[in-house]
């Protein structure tokens, strides 16, 4: 029988382990390089020990749940929670509960549960769990060169074929337009993003608290992505922000709009946060920029300045424990805040 208790420092070795004989040497060693920054340097990790549970029998560590610490703004009352992640069981000791046991032990203890991009299996847990359904988190593609519409289940003639009936759309969506107002780099989230949090998280029917401590563990000291971050200003006040980066994919360069907060009813600011991520992505000879969006005035304004609903297959399940949530609430998602960045999925 595997007992399940939260990770103790002599766990180390034993994860390490387990992580190495489910997803291989090269994950393990990624996983390595972004140990300290993930776990011990998390603000919202009140221990300072990794937010893992942990299957052992004896010594032997059999089964482990990672978990990423957050602050949930639900209605604007915030509640402790964490981004939970697929559980890793020893693949002798699969189909027997443990990862299920490990799953429970998380909610029954964490006051708002929250999973994004889950495998299929984990889906199935989640649902046996008797979660609330899973909403997808749709995608946005803004086209910036005619190799944007490429698919690689297509053939090369096909592929060029329509890249070349696409142009004349992709020329008129991707011009270049002017800044509405100041957009500046940043390279230090300060005590004025916090503010603008403060200022906007009633907006937000769900959203993890974005601070400055919270913005610059996630954005500015990951060991292993490199981030660009512009700030939206108005008569030098923050109102809003935006976070990118750029990556080479099978068929291209695209740009990710990794996260970004604005005013929802800020049409102007968004609009001008989107330009500069299209020069900024222009500047990378990117093909695309891609976006998650969940709330509805984002997703209404990435569509007024260019992009194009394609098919996602991101889902986000949240269950709230701490807090009796109002009826329809897992419902009624447009209010919801949810991007690419939240959770460890671009890592």
């Amino acid at each position: 029988m595997s007992e399940i208790d939260r990770f103790r420092p002599d766990d180390r070795r034993g994860v390490d382990t387990l992580y190495r004989r489910t997803h291989g040497a090269d994950a393990a060693n990624a996983l390595r390089l972004r140990w300290d920054w993930q776990h011990r340097r998390n603000p919202y990790n009140q221990t300072g020990q990794p937010e893992i549970w942990v299957a052992r029998e004896g010594p032997t560590v059999v089964g482990h749940y990672s978990t990423l610490p957050v602050r949930v703004s639900i209605k604007g009352i915030e509640v402790e929670g964490a981004w939970g992640s697929d559980a890793m069981v020893a693949p002798e000791r699969r189909r027997q509960g443990i990862g299920e046991a490990l799953v429970r032990t998380w909610d029954r203890n964490s006051g708002a549960v929250l999973a994004l991009g889950a495998t299929t299996d984990g889906r199935k847990l989640l649902d046996r769990l008797h979660w609330p359904d899973a909403h997808i988190v749709p995608c946005l593609v803004k086209p910036l060169t005619r190799r944007a519409v490429r698919l690689p289940q297509w053939p090369g003639p096909i592929n060029r074929l329509v890249s070349a009936l696409a142009w004349p759309v992709v020329h008129v969506v991707s011009r270049s337009r002017p800044l509405r107002a100041e957009c500046e780099p940043v390279r230090r989230f300060d005590s004025s993003f916090t503010a603008l949090w403060e200022r906007l998280a009633p907006k937000f029917d769900l959203a993890v608290r974005r601070d400055a401590s919270y913005l610059n563990w996630r954005y500015i000291e990951p060991p292993h992505v490199r981030y660009s971050v512009v700030a939206l200003k108005r008569q030098g006040e923050i109102h809003g922000y935006a976070v990118y980066r750029h990556r080479h994919e099978p068929l291209g360069r695209v740009t990710l709009l990794v996260d970004f907060l604005a005013d929802p009813d800020d049409v102007a600011g968004m609009k001008t946060l989107l330009r500069w991520v299209d020069r900024a992505a222009r500047a990378e000879d990117s093909d695309k920029v891609r976006a998650y969006a969940m709330n509805g005035p984002f997703r209404r304004a990435l569509r007024r300045n260019g992009y194009f609903a394609v098919k996602s297959t991101l889902e986000v399940s949240v269950k709230v424990n701490a807090v009796q949530v109002p009826k329809g609430f897992y419902d009624e998602t447009a209010k919801w805040h949810v991007t690419y960045g939240d959770s460890d999925q671009d890592h």
